[in-house]
């Protein structure tokens, strides 16, 4: 199998934002030059994936463009990204609010429309702890009197 990244990621022809969901961390670049190259790297793996064939259902890679759609920048941009933690789902919005962060220092008059569709604020719902004595985050054993 090919590498799919060959191609330098350099301060003139890429933008970078990290982003986080759950237990994942994506960074992401966004590259100028190619705006065909939609590649995923994932840590644990060391392999790189095609991202439509990585994130595997189309409203995940929906979700993942969202950002170009808002700012009218579909198609003009390439996306490489590292992700670790957590599972696809999770990866791929990670990967959507790096795109924004990306967008972001791309142009910074990106800023409100980014904005209004709360690409800028991190979703912070966590998955809650398992408590002891009890069998997960809120369901308990069963009482019994006798």
């Amino acid at each position: 199998m090919s590498k799919l990244k060959d191609f330098k990621i350099t301060p003139e022809n890429s933008h970078y934002g990290t982003g986080r969901r759950k237990e994942s961390i994506a960074r992401v670049w966004i590259l100028k030059d190619q705006p065909d190259r939609l590649v995923v790297r994932v840590d644990e793996t060391g392999k790189e994936y095609d991202l439509k064939d990585y994130v595997q259902r189309e409203t995940l890679f929906q979700k993942v463009i969202f950002p170009f759609k808002v700012t009218g920048t579909e198609g003009k941009f390439g996306i490489y990204a590292t992700v670790k933690g957590g599972g696809i789902s999770g990866q791929a919005e990670a990967i959507m609010y790096g795109v924004a962060k990306a967008l972001l220092a791309h142009n910074p008059d990106l800023r409100n429309s980014l904005k209004k569709a709360k690409l800028l604020t991190r979703d912070a719902r966590e998955k809650e702890r398992k408590k002891y004595a009890q069998m997960g985050a809120r369901a308990k054993y069963r009482w019994s009197k006798r």
